[in-house]
């Protein structure tokens, strides 16, 4: 359900046309409860069942089952974020995802659409603002200002 209401608020800031989609574990207790895991979202995100024969997904990804693979509009890794990192109570997977949708870090793609620029401003700038918010005043001229932004580090496999 967390993942419904990311999916909301991000659709509702305007990044439309974002797949989701979710990979069911293979082990068999995984494979019973996957009703319950599909009736736990919505038909705007994909469940995925794993085959018991075919080659296991997340090895494939190199991954595990709690991780977040975050691609671009031309099918490139952009993000691969795992535990803590995608827990969705933080803003880790949230921050990823505009940011894969926002920056061109890959070079050009041609399935960039044009309203994006502006939802993109848009995001940057709530961003900014609630980055003035929390930033430290000067408070005399011994203080120092500090870039909260942190470095973003891309994972390409």
């Amino acid at each position: 359900t967390r993942l419904e209401d990311l999916r909301v608020k991000l659709e509702n800031e305007g990044l439309v046309n974002i797949s989701y989609v979710v990979v069911n574990h293979q082990g068999p207790y995984s494979q019973r409860k996957f009703h319950l895991l599909k009736e736990s979202v919505s038909d705007y995100i994909t469940v995925y069942q794993q085959d018991e024969q075919q080659a296991d997904v997340w090895t494939t990804l190199n991954g595990s089952k709690d991780d977040f693979l975050i691609y671009d509009r031309c099918g490139r890794l952009v993000y691969h974020l795992g535990l803590p990192y995608s827990f969705l109570s933080f803003q880790y997977v949230e921050e990823s995802i505009k940011i894969a949708y926002c920056e061109n870090k890959c070079g050009n793609c041609s399935y960039t659409e044009p309203d994006i620029d502006d939802v993109c401003e848009n995001i940057t700038r709530s961003a900014d603002e609630k980055l003035a918010e929390i930033e430290p005043k000067p408070t005399g001229q011994h203080s120092h200002q500090h870039n909260l932004r942190g470095h973003r580090h891309h994972h390409h496999h």
